[in-house]
């Protein structure tokens, strides 16, 4: 059953692009909007920010990281009960390999065509998110914890 589940979050990382990264300042909650592309694992979340944001002055001071993925665009009205939501407790950290980043930026632009130009700026910080856990609520109730 639990590799069923884990299965099922898996599933929803890699059904999904979009995410909210949420970081800590100073003991302050901060969200961010973004988009994703993930291993074939799901064991690393892919993204692209510019150096100068506060999320990447966040994540430099701590990496560690909540992502919430969801099914609410799929759901709207009366199907709202129906969403499902992932949190995504993980790690921040830079990639410094060459090989690795030019992996991660096809990737990337492989799901997101129109970041192609965003990341060839010198200010642009392409990193991942190793994930640590998956939090899958399903509709009102229904929760289950998968640690990796």
């Amino acid at each position: 059953m639990a590799t069923e589940l884990l299965e099922k979050m898996k599933s929803l990382v890699r059904d999904q692009d979009t995410c909210v990264l949420a970081t800590v300042s100073d003991g302050h909650p901060h969200c961010s909007l973004m988009v994703y592309a993930a291993d074939e694992a799901c064991a690393e979340i892919y993204m692209v920010t510019p150096r100068t944001t506060s999320k990447y002055r966040n994540l430099m001071n701590n990496p560690h990281v909540s992502l919430l993925i969801d099914t609410r665009g799929e759901h709207p009205g009366r199907m709202r009960p129906e969403v499902k939501a992932l949190t995504v407790t993980g790690e921040f950290r830079l990639i410094d390999e060459r090989e690795k980043r030019l992996s991660v930026e096809a990737r990337l632009t492989a799901a997101h065509p129109y970041l192609k130009d965003f990341m060839t700026h010198e200010d642009t910080e392409v990193f991942l998110v190793k994930v640590t856990s998956f939090l899958l609520l399903e509709g009102l109730s229904d929760a289950y914890f998968e640690a990796l």
